[in-house]
Formats: C-alpha cells, sequence, structure tokens
C-alpha cells in the first residue's frame, strides 16, 4: 500500500492497527515525516529500495507483514541516519501545570 493510499484510506476512517511492541505503525510515519519531511517521506517509502528488506521499498516490506521497528532500523542504516536519531527527535520538557502557576 502506498503512502497517499494510507493517507487516502485514513482520512475515510480506515486503521491501521498493525505494530510490534517496540513501534507501531503510526509512530513509523511520524518518525518518517520527522527525519525526512512530510514531501519526501511519502516518496522514499514507495520508491528507495532496500538491500536489508529483500530488495523491496518500506512500502512493500510494511505491507508483507516486516515489522515497522526493523523496516525503520533497515531505512535508518541505508540513509547513514545518526544513531541518536533513531528513536526519533527530542522534543522539549513541558513543565508539571503547577508550576505555571
Amino acid at each position: 500500500m502506498t503512502y497517499a493510499r494510507r493517507l487516502r484510506d485514513s482520512a475515510a476512517g480506515g486503521r491501521v492497527t498493525r505494530h510490534t511492541k517496540q513501534v507501531r505503525l503510526s509512530q513509523f510515519w511520524t518518525l518518517m515525516d520527522d527525519e525526512f519531511g512530510p514531501a519526501y517521506a511519502p516518496v522514499l517509502a514507495d520508491r528507495h529500495v532496500l538491500s536489508l528488506l529483500a530488495g523491496r521499498t518500506v512500502s512493500e516490506a510494511l505491507d508483507a507483514g516486516v515489522p515497522p521497528r526493523q523496516v525503520w532500523e533497515a531505512l535508518c542504516d541505508a540513509m547513514d541516519v545518526p544513531p541518536d536519531r533513531w528513536l526519533g527527535r527530542d522534543l522539549p520538557a513541558v513543565a508539571p501545570s503547577s508550576e505555571l502557576d
């Protein structure tokens, strides 16, 4: 299933429920958008073939049931993503509401 189709199905109320203990599919797409940008992530997912995924694209591997974590790690390795970004971007700390008063 291509990235564009996933977006269309999502807008129509469809839900993707496959996940692993470590990376849910929804988290996987957030990682993709954060690391590669929302414009490039779908192109990368649908067109970049990864040898670590048996010559499949990201989309093909996910459709074949490869766990999102395995796909993400293969992509990070292939694209030379620094290991400190493999878990996603750091978000600023939010102060508890009692400290804001």
